[in-house]
């Protein structure tokens, strides 16, 4: 980093390269635009990521990101709290529900089973799935789930998680089904395009 940037910028630079997908380069010309911006962009900016880290939470139920507790999906009376679809994270989410097709609520698991990582159960919302399927109280709306839809990713590790959860599912005598194989194996959900999507929710199968 040139000695001759000030501190606050040579920090600056450093907070974008710490972010996902940013290289140094970027970084610095991500920078570089804060600094030539107009102070009311450059605060926006900063507000808006103090906005998100004040109000933006896990749901109680579901564990999506929300503003609302509940969540806008589990609170909404015209979506069917019988149906739980479990993903493994918020992006997957938002992704199927561009769709239009399930009408349903889901569970975010933010993550998937992987022993070899060191990720079991505990280290996921598994807990509070299974206490949704246990108590319909901590189901959306008090409702009691009848049907689990597994929309993992087609992958190892989401193929060991659904199995995982498809036996815990119907130990409860819960229905288990999940999305049809329209997602290529080994792709991530959230690259998929609506069409596929959308056939892989009507066409969800059994386990």
């Amino acid at each position: 980093m040139p000695p001759a940037l000030p501190e606050s910028v040579r920090r600056l630079i450093d907070e974008f390269a710490a972010l996902p997908g940013i290289g140094r380069r970027s970084a610095e010309r991500l920078a570089f635009w804060v600094l030539k911006s107009s102070k009311d962009e450059a605060m926006r900016l900063a507000d808006a990521i103090a906005l998100v880290k004040r109000s933006v939470r896990h749901c109680t139920v579901c564990w999506n990101l929300t503003d609302a507790d509940p969540c806008p999906i589990c609170a909404s009376s015209e979506r069917d709290a019988s149906s739980v679809l479990v993903v493994e994270q918020p992006k997957d989410l938002i992704t199927l529900e561009q769709t239009g097709m399930y009408k349903g609520v889901y569970h975010v698991l933010l993550g998937r089973l992987d022993p070899l990582d060191g990720v079991g159960p505990d280290s996921l919302t598994v807990s509070g799935l299974l206490a949704r399927l246990d108590r319909p109280e901590t189901n959306a709306r008090g409702v009691r789930v009848r049907e689990l839809i597994l929309g993992l990713n087609p992958d190892m590790e989401g193929d060991s998680t659904a199995l995982w959860l498809a036996d815990q599912a119907r130990q409860r005598g819960i229905s288990v089904s999940r999305l049809a194989r329209g997602l290529p194996t080994g792709s991530q959900i959230e690259y998929a395009n609506p069409a596929v999507l959308a056939d892989a929710i009507a066409g969800r199968q059994r386990m």
